[in-house]
């Protein structure tokens, strides 16, 4: 008999627990559907962690998800976090770290009836390198990235790797290979930083020679971002350096939608964690507001990710077709964040 699912549920700051409640009535609708029972640990992140312990993300959080199946983890407000010497963590880049978690998937996909900005379709994943580049929290092995050499003086770090560049290369093509795309592209700036993305390229080159019926071209990061607006159509993989990459899948996301659309997956050798693209929106916290799309999406990445791909075609499906009717406000419908999971989950149901 399959051994139940083990998932560690970390709500965060802000909106967190209420798009985490709505990603977990989700889930439970899904349940029939999935081939695996699933197991449900909670822990406490961000400021009501702090509070209690010192910490925004406390060693047992950090054990309990090295043991769990997978991590479902809602926005945190970092940015408004004490320094780190105060216990001001930034949650998402200890685990990334600590779980190795060194690619993050990130889809932006038009949806029928939602305004976009631009009338092409928009289909396409950004494979973003999620452990290097200018990071500052997680591209040292002890100490910052950056530091401020003299008053008035601040130094910036960059770290690329030969293992860092081959192996998101390799994520992004082995993806490509699944979703049967028309190409990979590589997105850098080495016309500039011409070691350190010149070695990031070298790598990827190598990884596509292995691939020869995938495809493969390369663009500076400004000529990409460029031909994200006029033609997003025309991209299909985009494998990137990490703040490239969060940069790129932003303004795709936006592209297609809106960051309240966009799901999140960190990936490493023997861990997944699920994450909203988007931050924890303090202004509209406890109002019944918020978008819960993208921590539901998420989820559905994760289970695909962990073999149950029924119960991730089922969310994805019914979010498709209840869009057209039912939104929040940030999508320009009327439906607070508990009506339309309450309208999601019975749309499942009625199909499961």
């Amino acid at each position: 008999m399959a051994t139940d699912l083990t998932l560690l549920c970390l709500e965060g700051d802000g909106i967190g627990p209420e798009i985490m409640a709505a990603t977990l009535a989700v889930l439970d609708t899904v349940r029939p559907l999935m081939s695996r029972g699933v197991t449900l640990q909670h822990e406490t992140i961000g400021f009501p962690a702090l509070k209690a312990s010192g910490s925004t993300i406390p060693d047992p959080v950090i054990t309990a998800a090295r043991n769990a199946d997978g991590v479902i983890l809602g926005p945190v407000s970092h940015n408004a976090y004490p320094p780190r010497e105060e216990g001001g963590l930034n949650p998402s880049g200890v685990l990334r770290t600590s779980l190795e978690l060194f690619a993050n998937i990130r889809p932006a996909k038009s949806w029928p009836t939602v305004p976009r900005p631009v009338t092409p379709e928009v289909d396409l994943v950004v494979v973003r390198e999620n452990l290097e580049g200018f990071y500052a929290d997680r591209n040292m092995a002890s100490g910052p990235g950056e530091f401020m050499a003299e008053p008035g003086v601040a130094l910036a770090l960059r770290k690329i790797t030969e293992k860092g560049s081959t192996r998101i290369a390799r994520a992004g093509f082995e993806l490509a290979q699944k979703r049967g795309a028309k190409r990979v592209t590589a997105v850098h700036k080495a016309n500039v930083m011409r070691l350190s993305d010149g070695l990031f390229l070298d790598c990827v080159r190598r990884v596509a020679a292995d691939y020869p019926d995938l495809p493969y071209d390369e663009l500076l990061v400004d000529a990409a971002a460029a031909h994200l607006v006029r033609d997003p159509a025309a991209f299909d993989v985009i494998v990137t350096t990490n703040m490239f990459g969060d940069i790129l899948s932003d303004l795709a996301s936006e592209l297609s939608g809106g960051l309240g659309l966009a799901g999140s997956l960190n990936l490493g050798p023997t861990a997944a964690m699920a994450q909203a693209q988007h931050g924890s929106a303090p202004d509209i916290a406890g109002q019944n507001l918020a978008n819960p799309i993208s921590l539901i999406l998420s989820l559905a990445m994760l289970l695909r990710h962990l073999g149950e791909a029924t119960a991730a075609t089922a969310i994805e499906t019914q979010l498709r077709d209840t869009l057209p009717t039912h939104r929040t406000r940030d999508l320009g419908g009327t439906c607070s964040t508990t009506d339309f999971t309450a309208h999601l989950c019975a749309a499942i149901k009625a199909t499961a």
